[in-house]
């Protein structure tokens, strides 16, 4: 890889990418002396970590003690609390939902329904619960989490850069999730259909939100709705996003290689958004059926791994899989990743190949 000597280490003995690394070491994402341990033992001069949250404090205390280009150990301990987030977005004058913490039901009364309670220090929508009154919040439990009012509007994510004073968005992307309470992603295509005046307004956002965190020498993966009183920021992190956005999606729709420059990033070398940069659209959606068995898959469905535009295709189900709702990104059913020319053109392909799924994909109560 460019020449590079890689190490690679997780938690799972088994993880998926132990075999593309030169090196692979088992360890615990909270394990500092074990992750010292590593860079001691092979001589590490840069670390990255790409789309996970749990490791982002001990890796930023990593890059202290050995002077990596890094994001600082304040810029992880806000970005892992959401609720010191929170803080930091109201010091900033950064348009997010009203809340606070709270350990039972008097401490939220006076907040205005429906609320949404959620883990202070999760991510993935997980342990995200929504009550639309005091019953439902008083079902809840309430263990010192975060309270907040709900936020309506459209909802998208923000990738980009943070080098050198500066912040880039790489691109914009436009979310479907699943309805609460579970509000899991069900799909995503680039670029957003936003006006001028819109991204304008984004990008000044991501401006104040690096310099409320502290974002410098990273990526970031911010999450907002829009409505008609504004912008509101749901949650933010330093690092790429998920669900294939910054592996598939935006090298597909822009042509930049988001990845690569994390890596230029952590090796202190100059970062380059401009040669190869493309106008196209991507997308990726997530096969969702209503509840049942499935009792019969068409030949067309397998087609669909051919289709123009289709560069991935990968279902997770089969006849006889048990069909249940959608409660987390661990039980999806698998996607399908496309690219296209433009926006409109994106649209009109995912129309048609999930009208093909619909058909093709046969269940029984």
């Amino acid at each position: 890889m460019r020449g590079l000597f890689t190490v690679g280490i997780d938690p799972n003995p088994e993880a998926p990418a132990r075999d593309e690394v030169d090196a692979f070491e088992i360890v615990g994402g909270q394990d500092f002396e074990g992750t010292c341990a590593i860079v001691e033992k092979y001589g590490i001069d840069a670390i990255v970590t790409a789309a996970a949250d749990k490791p982002l404090r001990m890796m930023a205390r990593i890059a202290e003690k050995y002077g990596f280009p890094f994001y600082s150990t304040d810029c992880a301990r806000w970005s892992t609390d959401k609720f010191l987030m929170k803080e930091r977005f109201e010091l900033y004058g950064i348009g997010h939902a009203r809340g606070r913490l709270a350990s039972n039901v008097t401490e939220a009364s006076d907040l205005e329904f429906p609320l949404i309670v959620k883990p202070r220090d999760n991510s993935g929508s997980r342990g995200v619960v929504l009550c639309s009154n005091i019953e439902e919040l008083s079902a809840s439990r309430l263990d010192t989490v975060l309270v907040e009012e709900f936020i309506d509007g459209s909802e998208y994510s923000i990738e980009a850069l943070h080098y050198g004073g500066k912040s880039e968005i790489i691109q914009f992307t436009e979310k479907k999730t699943t309805e609460f309470p579970y509000n899991v992603e069900l799909g995503h295509k680039q670029p957003a259909p936003l006006s001028d005046g819109q991204k304008d307004a984004i990008a000044t956002v991501i401006t104040k939100i690096a310099e409320a965190l502290n974002f410098d020498n990273c990526p970031s993966h911010t999450e907002l709705k829009i409505n008609s009183r504004g912008i509101f920021v749901i949650e933010t992190s330093p690092r790429l996003g998920g669900d294939y956005i910054t592996s598939d999606l935006v090298p597909l729709s822009t042509g930049i290689n988001i990845e690569d420059q994390l890596l230029h990033l952590a090796l202190g070398e100059p970062v380059n958004t401009v040669t190869g940069r493309v106008e196209k659209a991507s997308a990726v959606e997530y096969f969702h059926f209503p509840e049942g068995t499935v009792k019969s898959i068409t030949p067309a469905f397998h087609a669909l791994s051919k289709a123009p535009g289709v560069t991935s295709f990968t279902p997770e189900f089969q006849i006889g899989t048990r069909i249940t709702p959608i409660t987390s990104s661990l039980n999806r059913y698998g996607s399908y990743i496309i690219s296209a020319n433009n926006y409109p053109e994106l649209v009109t392909l995912i129309d048609k190949y999930n009208s093909i799924i619909d058909k093709s994909v046969k269940l029984i109560k």
